[in-house]
């Protein structure tokens, strides 16, 4: 194997009888550095986004929410609250209720999501952080507030300067009352702020505090989930067996990437898709190599014919040329990786590739990940390995056509 891998060495650096077998050797070259470089930026862009829209779900989103596995409200004390809140590793417990509302702000309807918090709401996630406009009020004397999500903020309309108009919450009536002629509840709450995540919870929510939503949605002290803060070191296995052990049966607990676990599948499936569209270009790529593989075999027939009659066999005559295959694909991932460092780095300092206004980041995110090179060192050599399969087999006929020449 190591007399192979010289040989092929050798065919590599060694001159050609012919230079532009060099040149197509650089030319391939070139193309898988481009394309190894394009394949590793590509899945750190990915990365990026992904990296980006977890830390703004988490803003929104507690570490881990207690929800019913059937159903959408239960009964939940105030020592049951306490004893989770005792919990090793259990930094805050905020009781929250949430139900689908129409919305009304002078002549604009939405449909939305309304959310009541109670007070630990804000120790509970990092909402104070996402609050753009305005401030974090959600009762105010007998007055009640609400944050609205920037999204559902530009659908209704809302003017901030208008301190008069209220924002109507209708709520279906759950029961009917004789021969009603309304058959939703209202409520009215005054915007205080705007929060923004980027997500679909601007487009939805409306937040306020628990007491009203409770009284809207008749709930009489129901709640739809348990969202927990813990510590930074906790051990989430050993706090999900002790809330399981307080609870009882008939309720889910979802850590932060189970709360948006479909959203990220969603991006993980496109990640790969986009990724494997992209290798189709290393595919191309592969033509060429398979052409100055070729041409290396025909240059190189007599060395073949010598090194056959010398004892060499079929098998590693075959080796050399696969061989040489992998050497150009080597030569290609480690400069391309080299070149996709490089553009990280400029991205991450100077943000070469800028994106549009209205978005959070001034420029595109990228993450690199170890995976994500195996990945693409993997797939570019793989088709090295199958572009050299042809003319290895071409090199390995070549006495019978010498002989018979």
């Amino acid at each position: 194997m190591k007399l192979t891998f010289e040989i092929a060495r050798r065919y590599l650096l060694g001159k050609k009888s012919n230079n532009a077998i060099n040149i197509i050797t650089w030319i391939s070259i070139l193309g898988i550095t481009i394309g190894t470089a394009a394949l590793i930026l590509i899945l750190s862009v990915f990365n990026g986004f992904e990296s980006l829209l977890s830390s703004l779900f988490d803003s929104f989103n507690p570490d881990m929410k207690i929800v019913l596995d059937e159903g959408k409200s239960f009964y939940i004390d105030d020592e049951t609250v306490k004893q989770i809140k005792a919990i090793d590793g259990v930094t805050a417990v905020s009781k929250t209720i949430e139900e689908t509302a129409l919305f009304e702000y002078k002549d604009a309807q939405e449909v939305g999501s309304v959310k009541g918090v109670d007070s630990e709401y804000h120790n509970a996630t990092d909402i104070y952080t996402t609050v753009k406009r305005g401030d974090y009020i959600l009762k105010e004397g007998n007055i009640n507030y609400a944050v609205i999500g920037a999204g559902m903020r530009t659908k209704l309309g809302v003017n901030f300067n208008d301190v008069i108009t209220p924002i109507s919450i209708h709520m279906p009536l759950r029961k009917k009352i004789g021969l009603i002629s309304n058959p939703f509840k209202t409520l009215e709450v005054y915007p205080s702020g705007v929060f923004s995540v980027q997500s679909e919870a601007d487009l939805q929510y409306i937040i306020s505090n628990y007491e009203f939503v409770n009284k809207l949605l008749s709930y009489e002290n129901k709640t739809s989930a348990l969202e927990i803060r813990l510590q930074e070191d906790y051990d989430e296995d050993e706090i999900r067996s002790s809330i399981k052990a307080l609870m009882g049966p008939g309720y889910v607990i979802k850590n932060s990437y189970q709360q948006n676990e479909a959203y990220l599948k969603i991006m993980n499936i496109e990640k790969w898709v986009s990724y494997l569209i992209a290798s189709l270009t290393m595919v191309m790529i592969a033509f060429n190599m398979v052409g100055c593989l070729w041409m290396i075999v025909l240059d190189k027939r007599k060395d073949i014919s010598i090194l056959k009659s010398m004892g060499m066999t079929v098998r590693q005559i075959k080796e050399i040329f696969i061989a040489e295959g992998m050497l150009i694909g080597m030569v290609g991932v480690l400069i391309g990786t080299a070149l996709a460092l490089f553009m990280y780095f400029l991205q991450k300092q100077f943000g070469l590739v800028s994106i549009p206004d209205g978005f959070m980041v001034r420029s595109y995110p990228i993450e690199l990940k170890l995976i994500d090179f195996a990945v693409v060192i993997a797939t570019v050599l793989g088709i090295s390995y199958i572009a050299s399969i042809l003319p290895a087999r071409k090199a390995a006929r070549i006495e019978t056509q010498l002989r018979s020449d």
